[in-house]
């Protein structure tokens, strides 16, 4: 089992996305690599400092890192800072965290084939993980739960595996 920390702008709609495809085991929406310790949704909104990500654990002997990362990078603007479709703010900056260093050559190698592809240096932290704390319950498989509420990501891209055009 391995596990990537991925910020991409608003939580609920990557964690939807990221759910669908085999060999990732479990998604967890939360705030990472902030200042301070337990933020709620209310002190990341205000700026803590922390950026929404959902933590991706998968089983590598059924879905490479690499993978994981083609799949990330088709949910966000990779040159945009700190703003994801209509959301914008500290929170929605993209980042990639790792906590288990054996994945930053499949990381620095998915970063740079973004960066050959659009010809220039991407705008995606590229850190290790400093801290990640849990979202609240509400925000665990929110767009589930709320299949009506906003997402920058389109809806095709949240049913991908379904629609066979995850190759």
């Amino acid at each position: 089992m391995k596990t990537l920390y991925l910020a991409g702008g608003c939580f609920w709609g990557a964690q939807r996305f990221f759910d669908q495809f085999d060999g990732v085991v479990k998604t967890e929406t939360g705030y990472a690599n902030g200042p301070t310790e337990n933020p709620t949704y209310k002190d990341v909104c205000a700026n803590s400092g922390h950026a929404e990500t959902v933590r991706v654990d998968f089983d590598e002997s059924v879905i490479a890192p690499e993978k994981i990362l083609e799949y990330y990078f088709m949910i966000i603007d990779p040159t945009s800072v700190n703003k994801q479709g209509e959301d914008e703010g500290v929170q929605y900056r993209t980042g990639i965290y790792y906590d288990d260093v054996s994945l930053l050559p499949a990381i620095n190698a998915s970063v740079k084939k973004v960066e050959d592809e659009i010809g220039k240096p991407l705008a995606v932290e590229v850190k290790p993980l400093e801290n990640f704390y849990t979202a609240e319950e509400y925000h665990q498989k929110y767009l589930v739960k709320n299949p009506t509420g906003y997402c920058h990501i389109a809806p095709w891209l949240l049913n991908l595996k379904k629609n066979g055009n995850d190759r």
